[in-house]
């Protein structure tokens, strides 16, 4: 959690699939929070692997 308002969940794999933007719309739901960010490392370009992930409540 960053500054109470941010969940960064990092990993090393090689593609986001949903079931970890499902566990990570379950850590937003927990913290009461709207925004995460999931970021992996295992990829060509960083860019490629960051994800923007808002929960609406």
């Amino acid at each position: 959690m960053v500054d109470g308002q941010l969940v960064v969940e990092l990993k090393a794999i090689e593609g986001i699939a949903p079931i970890h933007v499902a566990q990570l719309l379950s850590y937003l739901k927990a913290a009461r929070l709207r925004l995460g960010l999931l970021i992996t490392f295992k990829v060509a370009f960083l860019r490629t692997g960051v994800r923007r992930v808002v929960h609406s409540p």
